[in-house]
């Protein structure tokens, strides 16, 4: 089972990932994560990266699919696994493809999870966090007892500053104008299965086996 999530900011893909990782016992394969776990050890691939990063560059494809790649060789991996923010356009699919086609672990599914542009604004906009605890809530959908209060320890709540208007805007037209057309490239590969992302989380994850189940 070697799945691509995709969808926007907001979605709830890394949520979904998370539940797959508990019922299917395959790893979430994050670039950011693999990242800084390879600066952390000292890989020569981490070290080459930390220079682009310290330089203030980004790090180059690729550099990251030689991360994936190495990654993607752990015994873990072997009953397959989920990326999630990688790819993030569709030059790093094609390249991503090749590299997965080498070591003989093509993509079986893209699960694209599809959340309408004012929910997507109300879901990341709405966020509220305690300033002292870090419990979330959400203005919209899941409100404090008392507006501006947290509900656990009475701290006061904040709204981060990738979480205002302007901001999430701005997040979500860089996805449209990079991220998006990856559908319609995993789309002509007849990889890509639709998830209607609003409804619950239990109900959506419901959408997301059904298709699983069909690829087995």
């Amino acid at each position: 089972m070697r799945i691509v999530m995709l969808g926007a900011p907001g979605a709830g893909k890394g949520t979904q990932a998370k539940k797959l990782i508990e019922d299917y016992g395959i790893p979430q394969i994050s670039t950011g994560d693999i990242l800084r776990q390879n600066i952390a050890q000292g890989t020569p691939l981490g070290k080459e990266a930390k220079g682009f990063m310290d330089r203030g560059e980004l790090v180059p494809d690729k550099v990251v699919l030689g991360l994936v790649e190495d990654r993607l060789k752990q015994p873990d991996c072997k009953q397959g696994f989920i990326l999630d923010g990688f790819p993030r356009n569709t030059a790093q699919a094609e390249t991503l493809d090749k590299m997965l086609a080498g070591i003989g672990m093509p993509l079986k599914l893209a699960i694209s999870v599809d959340v309408p542009f004012e929910d997507l604004m109300k879901r990341l906009t709405g966020r509220r966090t305690c300033r002292s605890c870090g419990q979330m809530y959400n203005v919209y959908f899941t409100p404090p007892k008392k507006e501006g209060v947290c509900d656990k320890d009475g701290g006061e709540l904040f709204q981060r500053d990738d979480d205002k208007e302007e901001t999430i805007k701005k997040r979500l037209q860089v996805y449209e104008s990079q991220t998006a057309p990856l559908i319609d490239y995993y789309s002509k590969k007849g990889l890509v299965r639709k998830i209607d992302g609003t409804g619950t989380i239990p109900g959506i994850y419901g959408k997301i086996k059904t298709e699983l189940e069909k690829i087995k």
